[in-house]
């Protein structure tokens, strides 16, 4: 099987590149970053560095592939909403666009839980379920670009839409690194009573749900499944387990949510009144994840993709922590040629 893997310069895509090339398969890699991909290169991938925004790339890259691994798109919480919907929604029509005209058999489309978060609690979230409101225009135009594939399936094309929570590893640069680094500059806080429970998933286990969607049978396709470990921890307990695995002090100071979510929205407010509108230290939305409960049912992923978690969440931790004692290596240096956790 030839497939395309959209995105392959950030984690997850490249995780992902890694492991299909590891088990033999024909991979070739987009992302803007060529530099990001040489080390897929290096490992077989053929290789293609361009904008999803261009149509006409989209469609030379789709040529002669049987799937569409996409995991490119937009992350993160600050930006306008034409930058959210550029990268989630125009470049997933044009992805959409060339696997149909270009006969490709099969996309999968990496959504996020994101679409479910307002703000609140929120256990057990199945897939159907949407809140009043969006809290974010990432959140937003998830959502609208897994109603394009949606559409595309119902016209015929194979689609699968995943939405794995809280993904973590070696090669994360976001999730802990950033949470550690405000811990080392002494800005962290636990927010709120520091009890609320969240899922998490090691990155080798959405390789597991990756593999299973490309593979799965038909009465598997057209929805949206949740990944994760299936077994929610509380967040800040984990946390600081992590930080005894590091060696640094453990967090114990508090801020209550309300008084933290004040400070965000402060933060935000003068972010937008400054030339160039840069990201502020603290977000809204980063307190509110950090201080409610939140977590997936993966029933569904279980049953029609036959996918269940190999890696728990204590090893997954582990994974992460000696990738970041290790002063967070390129992945081409620190990855072993062949996922060693199948």
């Amino acid at each position: 099987m030839r497939i395309l893997i959209t995105g392959a310069s950030g984690f997850i895509g490249g995780r992902f590149a890694a492991d299909a090339l590891s088990l033999g398969l024909e991979v070739r890699c987009t992302g803007r970053n060529s530099a990001a991909l040489q080390w897929l290169g290096a490992r077989g991938a053929e290789c293609l560095a361009g904008d999803l925004l261009d149509a006409d790339f989209t469609q030379r890259a789709s040529r002669g592939c049987e799937a569409i691994m996409h995991c490119a798109g937009a992350v993160g919480t600050w930006g306008s909403y034409q930058h959210f919907h550029d990268a989630n929604v125009r470049a997933t029509e044009h992805v959409l666009a060339s696997a149909v005209s270009q006969g490709v058999r099969r996309l999968v489309h990496l959504s996020s839980p994101s679409i479910y978060f307002d703000g609140k609690s929120h256990r057990d979230v199945t897939e159907d379920f949407l809140p009043p409101r969006f809290f974010d225009h990432y959140g937003a135009t998830k959502h609208l670009a897994d109603q394009k594939v949606f559409a595309a399936g119902r016209a015929g094309l194979e689609v699968i839409a995943l939405r794995p929570r809280f993904v973590i590893g070696a090669g994360d640069t976001s999730i802990f690194p950033r949470l550690l680094r405000a811990h080392q500059s002494g800005r962290l806080r636990i927010i709120g009573n520091g009890n609320n429970h969240v899922d998490l998933t090691p990155v080798e286990n959405l390789n597991l749900a990756m593999h299973a969607a490309l593979e799965a049978p038909a009465q598997a396709l057209g929805r949206a499944y949740n990944i994760s470990n299936g077994q929610p921890v509380a967040f800040w307990p984990q946390f600081n387990a992590l930080l005894a695995r590091l060696g640094m002090p453990e967090l114990d100071r508090h801020i209550p949510f309300p008084v933290a979510y004040a400070m965000a929205a402060v933060a935000e407010a003068k972010a937008r009144l400054t030339s160039g509108q840069p990201e502020p230290a603290i977000l809204r939305l980063g307190m509110a994840v950090m201080a409610r409960d939140f977590n997936l049912d993966i029933s569904a992923a279980r049953t029609l993709l036959g996918y269940q978690p190999r890696i728990s969440i204590d090893q997954g931790i582990e994974n992460f922590a000696a990738w970041w004692q290790a002063g967070m290596p390129l992945l081409a240096d620190y990855l072993p040629s062949v996922d060693t956790h199948r």
